[in-house]
């Protein structure tokens, strides 16, 4: 999350919202996002419903203002290449 909030200005000047999902609570993603100084929104998702629709684990998703997802990256993902495939789909 400190590297989101690294690049946040970058993931703006696309347009583009980004948002932390996992099942902790409210206070902890409270506490969490003190700690890095985030700017963005932490979603809890206690009862795991986005986690089966999405799937667990470090995930990126590209999603349009349509809802449509545009592109999924596994794992740590660079920030870098995220913005430029972010680039790409608003062309």
């Amino acid at each position: 999350m400190a590297a989101f909030q690294e690049d946040i200005a970058s993931f703006e000047r696309l347009d583009t919202q980004v948002l932390g999902v996992s099942s902790d609570d409210l206070e902890t993603h409270k506490r969490f996002a003190a700690s890095l100084n985030l700017t963005f929104p932490l979603i809890t998702d206690p009862g795991g419903k986005l986690a089966s629709q999405y799937g667990k684990g470090r995930i990126a998703f590209l999603i349009d203002k349509q809802g449509v997802v545009r592109h999924v990256e596994k794992g740590m993902p660079d920030n870098q290449k995220l913005l430029k495939r972010i680039d790409q789909l608003g062309e």
